[in-house]
């Protein structure tokens, strides 16, 4: 197993798009890799479709440096998530150190407000943040997923598969 003994981190809050947040956990599970989910608190979140996600832990205690990325799935939870700092420090954190930072969806909200968009660089998402990568320094690309330097960039749920790939390949490259 290519990823056996590295740990990742997925970001979830209210509202998190169950798809996004269990379908890459998956595929990392079945490379190897210790998937954990962390939320603003341990209570049980619910998923934009229903599905509950009990936290194994809190943002605030991940250390970037144990990591070897993190995940930022969509739905409602990034406009949450983007409020607070320890989200925004974890982000900028990995980010700064090239460690891989998975962004689908609305999850590149979360991207902005950590600081970790380069003027120029691609970026994509849910059409509901184009304007906002686009004002953050983006250039926006209507692809289904790809890579950005440290980041891999999935456009929504129906290209989970592409952004699974592109997520797989850029940490066994790691």
């Amino acid at each position: 197993m290519k990823l056996t003994g590295k740990t990742i981190a997925t970001l979830v809050a209210e509202g998190v798009e169950d798809l996004e947040y269990y379908v890459p956990m998956m595929r990392l599970q079945e490379v190897g890799a210790k998937v954990l989910s962390a939320g603003l608190d341990l209570k049980p979140v619910h998923g934009k479709n229903g599905l509950v996600i009990t936290p194994d832990g809190r943002i605030e205690d991940l250390k970037s440096s144990e990591l070897l990325a993190v995940i930022l799935p969509g739905g409602w939870a990034p406009d949450k998530l983007r409020r607070y700092d320890a989200v925004k420090k974890l982000v900028h954190e990995m980010d700064s150190a090239g460690k891989v930072v998975g962004i689908i969806c609305h999850g590149g909200s979360i991207a902005i407000s950590a600081g970790i968009i380069q003027k120029g660089q691609r970026a994509t998402g849910s059409l509901g943040i184009k304007d906002d990568l686009v004002n953050a320094g983006a250039v926006w690309a209507d692809e289904a997923a790809f890579r950005e330097r440290n980041q891999v960039w999935g456009r929504v749920v129906a290209d989970i598969p592409d952004f699974c790939r592109e997520l797989v390949k850029a940490l066994t490259e790691a």
